[in-house]
């Protein structure tokens, strides 16, 4: 299998591994395509194409399941795909631009123009509040809380749920365990 793209054509090519004949083609005008590839709804590894004789003039076709014994190929089979048709869109909508520019706006700034930006302090102290209280105190930050940034306490249990039973009584340390408290 071999997926070929020329210019806006896309085509799936089936060839035979050993001398590179070719078996049929499937030639693709749009994706997601009903018409010449469709998935099959229970698996993501298989997919029925629409082969066509490009020889045939006719318009005879056949259908034909093909299935991916890894996924991974299955996922590149449908990127290849879809990615030429992206780039294709992509193609058509820088063609539009092309003939239609957009205005051209201009940002500089102007002459006497200035810009004002305001930064704050990474270390979260707002410096016209240290001005104000006085050279003698520290700063605090401005962040929020009461200032306590502590730990959690553990949750309920946790240590109790390791303490021997009531009336059952441990003699050395060792069968107490690390956990373990001696009452």
């Amino acid at each position: 299998m071999r997926i070929v793209t020329l210019g806006e054509k896309c085509i799936i090519r089936l060839e035979d591994s050993n001398n590179g004949k070719l078996f049929g083609e499937c030639p693709i005008d749009d994706w997601p395509s009903v018409t010449a590839v469709e998935a099959v709804l229970d698996s993501s590894r298989y997919f029925v194409l629409r082969l066509v004789d490009p020889m045939d003039t006719s318009g005879r076709h056949a259908f034909i399941g093909v299935g991916f014994a890894d996924r991974g190929d299955s996922f590149d089979f449908n990127v290849a795909i879809s990615d030429h048709f992206k780039w294709l869109k992509q193609s058509k909508e820088i063609e539009k631009e092309d003939q239609n520019p957009k205005p051209v706006v201009d940002l500089s700034l102007k002459a006497g123009q200035t810009i004002t930006i305001n930064l704050k302090n990474k270390s979260g102290i707002d410096p016209d509040r240290v001005e104000r209280r006085g050279s003698d105190q520290k700063p605090r930050p401005s962040g929020g809380g009461g200032g306590v940034t502590g730990f959690l306490p553990p949750p309920p249990g946790s240590l109790n749920s390791r303490v021997p039973l009531p009336g059952v009584k441990a003699t050395s340390k060792q069968e107490l365990g690390p956990l373990f408290r001696a009452g």
